[in-house]
């Protein structure tokens, strides 16, 4: 069992605090995504688990056993760096192998996982290359390679797709995902990309200013946003929000239109998601801006009484800058938002 759990962790570096009193549980086998925007601690975190920074308070555990202590190599960890950080004057097989000749394992196991890896990693062929002979995308393999190879209780990775280009990127997420899930080793993920992090994990913790502000699977973080900033950051393009103001009854007056929502006696503010958007006769009355083909679909940019306002269409319809649209929201994708705490309200 491979569970992590991380109690009250805060790091402070002098003054500074980039972490406050974390606390994470990631189950056995599960693939965890630290998801946030630069300087939002999730490198620090990732550091703290893999013993590459201390602690300033909090504990952390790893299958039933206490882990902050020890040193990086008695954890049971592995690490995939966003450099690859291959070693270039050995071949795609030493590299795979690094790790296992350090714990002087027989040479016949060796040879085995090296094998094995290779296999699950789709560079077989490629065992007997030296690194500078590799692609971006067959040095990143190897990298991944070398810390299965290990057979690590948990596998930790630094944005290690983020020096690949973007059809190297999808090809990769995916045989991330089907590897990790072969191998049944509990992983932790850090990245900024939104896309990278919903089409990988089982589950996302949204990090921001030194909290996790959000854990839950990418289909809970993308329809029910515990905070206004989660709303903000996931999805591309990021959910409308418009002031609405308390008439009577769970009634509100959002631009000028009544909606329904919350029982609530403070202002608020609502929240749609762009491709939640429908044409209708009756609904928001908005003036379009910019007009962005997609191919598949339509991205437009509007005004609605002075505030931005996306709308994700479909490609068929033909809208052009300056033309007058009435949106209808999907009544079960609205959300509404504390603009004082930044919670959702049910």
């Amino acid at each position: 069992m491979a569970e992590i759990q991380i109690k009250n962790i805060a790091k402070r570096f002098g003054t500074y605090q980039a972490l406050h009193n974390i606390d994470l549980t990631i189950s056995d086998q599960e693939f965890m995504v630290l998801l946030g925007a630069s300087g939002c601690g999730k490198s620090t975190l990732l550091r703290i688990i893999a013993g590459l920074e201390t602690p300033s308070e909090g504990e952390v555990w790893i299958g039933g056993r206490r882990i902050d202590h020890l040193p990086p190599k008695d954890r049971g960890i592995a690490m995939v760096f966003q450099n690859y950080a291959v070693f270039p004057h050995l071949t795609v097989f030493e590299n795979i192998g690094f790790g296992l000749r350090m714990q002087k394992m027989p040479n016949d196991e060796v040879t085995r996982r090296v094998e094995r890896t290779a296999e699950l990693m789709h560079i077989e062929q490629l065992t007997g290359r030296y690194s500078g002979e590799l692609s971006g995308g067959q040095r990143q393999r190897v990298a991944v390679a070398r810390a299965l190879a290990m057979e690590p209780d948990v596998i930790l990775m630094d944005e290690p797709l983020s020096n690949l280009d973007a059809l190297l990127r999808l090809e990769m997420r995916a045989e991330l995902k089907g590897v990790l899930a072969e191998s049944n080793t509990t992983a932790i993920y850090v990245t900024h990309d939104q896309v990278e992090a919903m089409s990988l994990a089982d589950r996302i913790s949204v990090m921001h200013e030194g909290r996790i502000v959000q854990a839950a699977t990418p289909v809970e973080v993308y329809r029910n946003p515990a905070e206004r900033f989660v709303a903000s950051f996931i999805g591309n393009p990021p959910m409308n929000f418009l002031p609405a103001t308390p008439v009577k009854g769970g009634q509100w007056s959002v631009a000028g239109q009544m909606m329904d929502g919350p029982s609530a006696n403070k202002a608020l503010e609502f929240a749609i998601r762009p491709e939640d958007l429908k044409i209708a006769d009756s609904g928001l009355t908005a003036v379009a801006k910019v007009v962005e083909p997609l191919g598949a679909h339509l991205l437009v940019t509007c005004a609605v009484e002075g505030h931005q306002f996306r709308a994700v269409l479909d490609s068929d319809l033909v809208v052009k800058p300056g033309e007058t649209l009435t949106f209808a929201p999907l009544a079960d994708r609205v959300r509404w938002f504390d603009p004082d705490t930044q919670k959702a309200v049910a």
